[in-house]
């Protein structure tokens, strides 16, 4: 990839409803699901999936992936009051994307993206997983990170989301010639969405969690 990241958010996509993730779940397969809202509360969000309905467990650990929410949650942790809820932004109704894992027989919602459309009900990235890590290395083409004491490397292309604080802005006054490496380091602690094909790792996403100080 050279010039242009297609799909770049000028945001911190780990935006949660805790800022912490799940460990276990994030190195788990996961799964996306797109659709609309149909009943939501604190604990459980249930969305109309084409001609499906399915059910997501929400906990603490469940990423929120809204701009507001992203500064809210900041601002709780600083004043040490309540944090996000998702409810305060995702009602019924509300299309979204929803990252998911099989736990304990249930389908725990991972993260939780308001979308424009609620698609057409097919999975998105059907056999994809999350890992998080540590930036080890990072070029135009791939990024290593260090997971759990591993070695994993993940090719990029010009469709792979990019997720990090600042990144709309950076890019514009770039005049849109950005590269991945212009917003992931050596040293910064990210979560990657990817496909694994014939033993290729593809990444579909590269969320920057907290940036090297």
């Amino acid at each position: 990839m050279t010039c242009g990241l297609r799909h770049l958010v000028g945001v911190v996509g780990a935006a949660a409803i805790t800022v912490v993730g799940a460990a276990a779940l994030l190195n788990a397969q996961g799964k996306e699901a797109q659709g609309t809202v149909t009943a939501i509360s604190d604990a459980s969000m249930t969305i109309a999936s084409g001609s499906r309905s399915m059910t997501f467990v929400i906990d603490k650990t469940t990423r929120l992936e809204v701009r507001a929410a992203a500064r809210k949650s900041r601002d709780a942790k600083a004043t040490d009051t309540p944090g996000v809820k998702i409810t305060q932004y995702v009602k019924t109704g509300t299309p979204v994307v929803v990252g998911y894992a099989d736990a304990n027989g249930a389908n725990h919602a991972v993260f939780v993206r308001p979308v424009s459309s609620p698609g057409d009900g097919a999975e998105v990235h059907d056999a994809a997983k999350i890992a998080d890590g540590t930036v080890k290395a990072v070029t135009l083409s791939q990024i290593t990170v260090d997971s759990s004491g591993k070695d994993l490397t993940f090719a990029i292309n010009g469709d792979t989301d990019v997720l990090a604080r600042g990144a709309s802005k950076t890019t514009k006054a770039a005049g849109g010639k950005t590269t991945i490496a212009d917003f992931v380091h050596n040293g910064d602690q990210v979560s990657i969405t990817y496909l694994d094909k014939a033993g290729t790792m593809t990444a579909s996403q590269v969320r920057v969690r907290l940036v090297k100080k």
